[in-house]
């Protein structure tokens, strides 16, 4: 590892450590909503709320993408992390290379599956007579074609940011995503709307979708030639090990990681049939108060995943007090910044939406989405930096924990008791109400965790 990494990990002051990991992992996120805020403003462009439809009935099955990632990103860059921590650069390199390949046989399998199943499959998520066609479109370039690249891009991010390297992580996942925004219009709109317009519609943004994620790919594979022999990340299969301690030490952190993902769809499936049940106009209304509300939180979900590799480093190091340092900056910082986001969601909801729709009844209802979406965000954030922190230590079985009680205890049965009391007015608050629990029981965790950790390292220094 290079002295400046080990700067960064061991001695660089907190605030300015957490930015230099963070801000690009950051950035990474930001960027990914918006271009999926442009695939909405474009296909918005075409006032069709089917289409409209098509993009926000496929979110499971993207977010899906996610339940690997999860595995093999966060599971590979967990173990790698500390694997560095304990200078046992060998273990650091065979979690890289299971992780990376992994991924890629996981992405084959996935597409495979979803173009065997596509029909039912769609059906699952809401789509019926009428936004069937457009949903399946929007589905073969984004999942069957596209489920390997965007798959691997996102695994091979997680291993960059594992080493310090978060800079080209940043790199490889915003070039693809700005690259998503530039080609959108060209696929989605007509020549009548835009010069050398395609006009494919959802197909369109699907279709841009997977020429970013092939982008991100070639340049994330470009950087491991060039840097080859100057970092631990490699896709060597030579190197592809199924020892048993880097098998559990991936799978320990991913696993659990991987199952809140898989909640997660289908808590949002859920969500998206009962919506359904109330029409196109509120799925569309629904989709872009879902996506607008995704800003802030990916925000928060990107500075989390920045601090991971410096909580699991210096974990593994024993160094609790740099530790806790860390989390306290981290945990202020984003609080203050989404309660002001909320403040200024509430306010001007209505207006927010009508930008991407010119439809009043959409703005509207859509404007009362993000309402109820917004007042979530602080909770869900302390909730998502505290798994993050579980997920770094190499707390597995804790992470789980928190996911199943996320989305089977607390928010899949309030989406139901909200949805049967105030119909789809109610659904945004079901995840308010979940992550005020949440929260509070994840801050309670934390201060136990730093408590025993403190004083573990206190008896081994014999104090």
């Amino acid at each position: 590892m290079s002295v400046n990494k080990t700067e960064i990990f061991e001695n660089m002051s907190i605030p300015k450590a957490v930015l230099h990991l963070s801000l690009p992992a950051m950035l990474s996120s930001l960027v990914m909503i918006v271009y999926n805020l442009a695939d909405t403003f474009f296909v918005g462009m075409l006032g069709d709320p089917i289409q409209n439809s098509a993009v926000t009935l496929a979110a499971p099955l993207l977010l899906a993408f996610n339940a690997v990632n999860n595995l093999f990103g966060v599971g590979s860059s967990s173990m790698m992390s500390r694997a560095l921590g304990k200078k046992d650069f060998d273990t650091v390199k065979k979690s890289s290379v299971f992780g990376f390949w992994c991924a890629v046989f996981c992405g084959i399998l996935f597409s495979l599956l979803t173009g065997f199943f596509n029909t039912p499959l769609l059906h699952l998520l809401g789509a019926d007579e009428v936004t069937f066609s457009a949903t399946k479109d929007y589905v073969f370039y984004t999942s069957v074609c596209g489920a390997v690249p965007s798959i691997t891009a996102m695994v091979m991010a997680y291993l960059f940011r594992a080493e310090g390297s978060s800079v080209h992580a940043s790199i490889g996942l915003t070039g693809g995503c700005l690259l998503n925004i530039i080609i959108d219009p060209f696929f989605i709109l007509s020549a009548e709307e835009i010069p050398m317009g395609l006009g494919m519609g959802a197909a369109g943004a699907g279709f841009a979708t997977l020429l970013a994620n092939c982008f991100s790919c070639v340049y994330f594979l470009a950087v491991l030639f060039i840097k080859r022999k100057k970092t631990f990340v490699s896709v060597d299969i030579r190197s592809l090990s199924f020892e048993k301690s880097v098998v559990s030490g991936v799978c320990g952190v991913g696993v659990p990681a991987s199952i809140q993902n898989l909640l997660n769809v289908a808590g949002i499936t859920l969500f998206n049939n009962l919506t359904a049940s109330a029409g196109e106009v509120a799925v569309a209304a629904m989709g872009i108060a879902q996506k607008v509300n995704q800003i802030p939180f990916y925000v928060a979900l990107g500075i989390s995943q920045g601090i991971m590799p410096l909580i699991g480093y210096n974990f593994a190091c024993g160094n609790v007090k740099r530790m806790k340092k860390a989390l306290l900056f981290t945990m202020n910082v984003t609080v203050v910044f989404l309660a002001a986001v909320t403040v200024f969601y509430y306010i001007f909801a209505e207006n927010i939406v009508g930008l991407f729709m010119d439809n009043r009844d959409i703005a509207e209802l859509g404007g009362a989405f993000l309402k109820g979406f917004s007042l979530a965000m602080v909770f869900l954030a302390v909730d998502f930096i505290g798994v993050g922190v579980y997920q770094a230590c190499g707390m597995g079985k804790l992470s789980l924990f928190f996911a199943v009680a996320r989305k089977i205890v607390l928010e899949i049965p309030f989406i139901l008791i909200l949805y049967k009391s105030f119909s789809v007015f109610g659904l945004p608050y079901s995840q308010f109400c979940a992550e005020l629990i949440l929260s509070a029981a994840a801050v309670i965790v934390l201060i136990r965790l730093f408590k025993r950790l403190e004083r573990k390292n206190a008896d081994i220094m014999g104090l």
